[in-house]
């Protein structure tokens, strides 16, 4: 064969080549703009079940014995604290009392504006889990599904009671939680997208501006995620001013993004433990987990029963590997890890006395801390799909299946209008 016969068929393979890779990448865009679609008819539906379940929570009465009531919730007290009392404790009661008077003092208006909230959150955690390198559209969408779904791992026997016994990062009785919980995660996705640069060439004025205000507006919904972050984020600027000798200069303008906050929580504070009030708190360990759990130190190991399998895959995977002193590497694993123990620390040692001495409110920044450290973990779980670790991978997956199949049934329970204390 000559050599120009050999340059054609080169040619011609090269255009073969092209032409398979032009008819994958259709057949792949073609498929993702599939899923997406279900993924927003599925996110719809999901935020009209939840709009019949905020309605109905919405109308009840804000009685003292609330277990007596069906479609149990905080949301009654929430409305009536501003519409009856005048008392604005979170940046919700504003949104609150212009809905419920916009509606003709209705409450069919926050309960929509709490069900878009609810369906906000799975996009937005669909979108964390992009940022963090999955490019599977199946993996993103169904993930976000899951992830705000989950519930606790149910034993009986160790806490009969399938929420109040156990801690959850998915709440649907609480709405300042809920709302909460999205900027949050919103703010986790401005974090992670914006701390790369801090080390290279620091951030812009711009996002400095954008990124306080969240953290302002997060704090004022609901000061729990603050509880958590800020203290991990104070190590973590520590790491990279010593360990990463990055400039102090910039480790000091990151920093002082969570200096409006602090100023939001002083004035929440003196609504919440004001002299007028009762209120305050003490040192008490373990008690507030003790409220309603039969074992409590079981209930505490079962509520993070996804992340610590995957944490114990992810190790024996470095062990098996020979890369355990890589265990370090992963930054933002590591973080969520941090919050986590931050915001079980503050569970188990703080509790409040006064009237809301049985509320558990130092359980929210944990519960926000939970949310995050299973989206890590979820994350890690696709790495071993990934990385084909079969029995790892099937390990983990019964785990998160049935956790899965937990909050599936708690949820469906819910919107049956029975109390979220249930225990069967």
């Amino acid at each position: 064969m000559s050599n120009v016969d050999l340059v054609r068929d080169n040619k011609s393979g090269r255009k073969k080549n092209n032409s398979i890779n032009a008819d994958t990448s259709k057949d792949s865009g073609k498929f993702n703009r599939i899923i997406m679609i279900l993924f927003f008819v599925m996110t719809a539906v999901y935020g009209a079940l939840c709009l019949y379940l905020y309605y109905n929570q919405s109308v009840q009465p804000a009685i003292k014995d609330v277990s007596a009531a069906q479609f149990e919730s905080d949301l009654p007290y929430h409305i009536s604290m501003v519409i009856d009392d005048g008392w604005y404790y979170s940046f919700t009661a504003f949104i609150y009392v212009a809905l419920y008077y916009i509606a003709g003092k209705s409450t069919v208006l926050i309960a929509v504006f709490l069900a878009a909230v609810s369906a906000a959150t799975i996009i937005v955690t669909e979108k964390l889990l992009t940022a963090f390198g999955i490019k599977n559209k199946g993996i993103t969408c169904g993930g976000a599904f899951v992830l705000n779904m989950l519930m606790p791992f149910y034993v009986r026997w160790a806490g009969m009671y399938r929420y109040v016994s156990y801690q959850s990062g998915n709440v649907w009785h609480n709405s300042t939680y809920q709302c909460m919980k999205l900027v949050a995660l919103i703010c986790m996705l401005l974090f992670i997208k914006w701390d790369k640069r801090v080390a290279n060439e620091g951030i812009k004025l711009k996002e400095w501006i954008v990124f306080s205000l969240a953290l302002a507006v997060c704090t004022g919904i609901k000061p729990s995620f603050l509880t958590v972050f800020a203290p991990a984020f104070a190590v973590k600027l520590l790491i990279n001013w010593l360990k990463d000798k990055v400039s102090f200069k910039r480790i000091l303008v990151w920093g002082l993004t969570v200096i409006p906050s602090c100023a939001v929580i002083l004035w929440q504070n003196a609504v919440l433990f004001g002299a007028e009030t009762d209120n305050g708190f003490k040192i008490s360990f373990m008690e507030t987990f003790s409220f309603h759990a039969d074992r409590p130190k079981v209930t505490v190991i079962l509520s993070l029963a996804f992340p610590l399998v995957i944490f114990a895959c992810y190790v024996i995977d470095l062990i098996r590997s020979k890369k355990i002193k890589s265990i370090f590497e992963d930054r933002a694993y590591l973080f969520s890890i941090m919050m986590a123990i931050v915001g079980f620390g503050e569970a188990a040692l703080l509790i409040e006395t006064g009237t809301r001495s049985r509320d558990g409110n130092f359980l929210w920044g944990y519960s926000i801390a939970l949310a995050w450290i299973y989206l890590l973990s979820f994350v890690k779980w696709y790495r071993l799909l990934e990385k084909k670790r079969w029995i790892l991978f099937g390990v983990s997956t019964l785990v998160l299946v049935y956790q899965f199949y937990c909050g599936v049934k708690f949820f469906s329970m819910l919107m049956s209008g029975i109390t979220y204390f249930m225990y069967y």
